[in-house]
């Protein structure tokens, strides 16, 4: 990988397959509406899963899980709500993390973190 950018790309890839084959039904992925951003949003057993997908490179100082600061779960937050009232979800809401490591050599480590911050409506 090699910029930012690429990697953060390579990783939504990495997650979308990962979610795929564990029998998630993908929704959408980089839905925005103004500055609200989700990485992926997926249904599985009739619950909605809003998806936020970290990526670094392997030897990192944070590990993907240690990057959700509260400023990013309340952005979180505010752009779930846009996002179910846009589209009249109605149901349970799970917020989920996929953490992936990069390796120098294309490998990975990925991790899915189920329901891993309360929304607090």
């Amino acid at each position: 990988m090699n910029n930012r950018a690429q990697t953060g790309q390579r990783g939504e890839e990495l997650a979308m397959e990962y979610l795929r084959s564990n029998g998630f039904m993908i929704c959408a992925r980089n839905w925005r509406q103004g500055r609200y951003e989700i990485d992926i949003v997926a249904q599985r057993y009739g619950i909605t899963h809003i998806i936020e997908v970290k990526t670094r490179r392997a030897g990192s100082l944070l590990k993907p899980e240690q990057t959700i600061t509260p400023t990013k779960v309340a952005a979180l937050r505010r752009a779930a709500a846009a996002y179910l009232t846009q589209h009249h979800v109605c149901g349970e809401v799970e917020f989920d993390l996929v953490a992936i490591d990069m390796f120098p050599d294309q490998s990975y480590d990925i991790r899915f973190i189920p329901n891993c911050i309360e929304f607090g409506w």
